[in-house]
């Protein structure tokens, strides 16, 4: 039999026609991140058992952008820049397993096939949109990555717009933020085609960032935030009740795999009874 090739569909004869490239999986990106804070019961009914809210500042949301660059560990993508640059935005709360904090991905666009993929693979729950940030640069009228510098970014799908942001770099900051600063706890899951009502894989992984650098993260001004109602979206349900702050930084990332955190088609572990003791 033809032995086919190929990380990702369409497998073929060479591999060559597969949407995705082996892990390990490099990206260098530009990150605007804003955080704030809703009714923690919206955070609660989007967690999967056995996931729960986290024990500190529960209702803590991050709305992040991104502009990415990526490739696999030959670097060919970056030549040929229509198989590796895309841009995303995307939601993330925090959640606890067995007294750990995750972050997780709860919503997210992006408007690339691949990224799609990626997303299929890495448990993202990744749909098309149209995402549009401000980039940096050095010379003419775009902005620095410095104080003052301000960026704007916006996310339609759907022929709707469903956020846009404004903010203002003010100074530089110890952290990031901290709601997408662990390790993601996400869900692999696929229906079995004899009987859609059922799984035929349903897990939850976690993946983290195998190496990671980056320039300075700033602290910035939200000048403008808003999410919007859709007929096929939720996400306004996580509109904003206090705002924390935002912030810009530039990173570089490196993904390759990840681990099994929960198998709900594992069978149930066997509860310990208690041995009588006779005299």
């Amino acid at each position: 039999m033809p032995t086919q090739h190929g990380f990702f569909g369409p497998r073929s004869a060479t591999g060559s026609a597969a949407l995705l490239p082996d892990p390990p999986w490099h990206y260098s990106g530009d990150l605007l991140t804003i955080e704030y804070r809703v009714n923690p019961d919206r955070v609660r009914e989007l967690l999967p058992d056995p996931l729960e809210p986290a024990g500190e500042d529960p209702g803590a949301v991050a709305f992040i952008w991104a502009d990415w660059q990526s490739c696999a560990a030959d670097k060919t993508q970056l030549l040929d820049p229509a198989l590796g640059q895309y841009k995303e935005a995307f939601v993330v709360v925090r959640c606890s397993y067995r007294g750990e904090t995750f972050s997780r991905c709860v919503y997210i666009w992006v408007d690339s096939d691949f990224a799609v993929a990626r997303g299929l693979h890495q448990g993202y729950p990744k749909k098309l949109g149209s995402i549009h940030m401000t980039r940096p640069h050095p010379y003419g009228p775009a902005p620095r990555v410095g104080p003052g510098g301000q960026f704007g970014a916006s996310l339609a799908a759907a022929d709707r717009r469903l956020a846009e942001a404004q903010i203002t770099l003010l100074q530089e900051s110890p952290a990031n933020g901290f709601v997408n600063a662990h390790p993601m706890a996400h869900n692999r899951f696929v229906r079995a085609i004899d009987d859609p009502s059922r799984f035929r894989l349903d897990e939850i992984i976690t993946t983290g960032s195998a190496q990671a650098e980056g320039g300075p993260a700033f602290q910035a001004r939200v000048d403008r935030f808003q999410l919007f109602p859709a007929p096929t979206e939720e996400l306004d349900r996580l509109a904003p009740e206090e705002m924390i702050s935002g912030y810009y930084r530039q990173v570089g990332v490196v993904w390759d795999g990840g681990r099994l955190l929960h198998d709900n088609l594992a069978a149930p572990e066997p509860v310990p009874t208690e041995v009588e003791e006779h005299v």
